[in-house]
């Protein structure tokens, strides 16, 4: 099994999680819950290969893909009652799912020879559309465009954290790693720091 293919598997199971928690406070029935953790797991990498023209989405060439989106739903019906803190888990494990998403995407671009440029905006694509959809479909305030989150600057910065450390000599498989770590440290930290960005405040018009 290719590196590349450990990271889809692992990134669609760990996201289709996160979906179905966000189904579990909506109280779907199963098949919605389905919906939203496959929504959620393929979401960013299907925009992506789009986007690259590749010859096919990675979930139509490897259909085992949606099975494991499925089943993760099926783990998350059976188990939500049993999380003390959804909206927690769900902010947790959605840390994690950006943080091997984004070196999916990242090792996407780059085995299609992609620029720097873009292979950073794959990174972002695969790491943050998924949830975004999510979020939308199941009229939640997206994770991306909440005030004061680190989300898409953690992915722009753990795919450029790749890219550095091609440029510093590592592997790919060692550059994928420190993309995954600064992902995860730094919207980790987000979350149990309160690290963020400054937030535009308006002003009232001069008289």
């Amino acid at each position: 099994m290719s590196a590349l293919l450990v990271l889809d598997y692992a990134s669609v199971f760990v996201f289709a999680l996160t979906g179905a928690l966000v189904a579990s406070r909506a109280q779907l029935d199963i098949i919605g819950f389905i919906f939203i953790a496959s929504l959620t797991a393929v979401g960013g990498g299907t925009l992506r290969d789009i986007i690259l023209n590749r010859d096919t989405v990675f979930w139509v060439e490897n259909p085992w893909v949606i099975a494991v989106a499925a089943f993760a739903a099926l783990i998350v019906f059976c188990t939500a009652h049993l999380l003390e803190s959804r909206a927690r888990s769900i902010v947790w494990l959605d840390a994690a799912a950006l943080a091997v998403a984004v070196p999916a995407g990242v090792a996407v671009a780059l085995s299609m020879s992609q620029t720097n440029t873009i292979v950073v905006l794959m990174g972002i694509t695969t790491g943050c559309f998924g949830g975004l959809m999510r979020d939308v479909v199941c009229n939640e305030v997206p994770l991306v465009l909440k005030q004061g989150e680190l989300y898409v600057t953690c992915a722009l910065v753990g795919a450029c954290s790749a890219l550095i450390a091609l440029k510093l000599g590592l592997t790919q498989p060692e550059s994928l790693l420190a993309c995954a770590a600064a992902t995860f440290v730094l919207r980790g930290g987000s979350i149990a720091f309160g690290w963020q960005l400054p937030v535009y405040k308006s002003f009232p018009p001069r008289s």
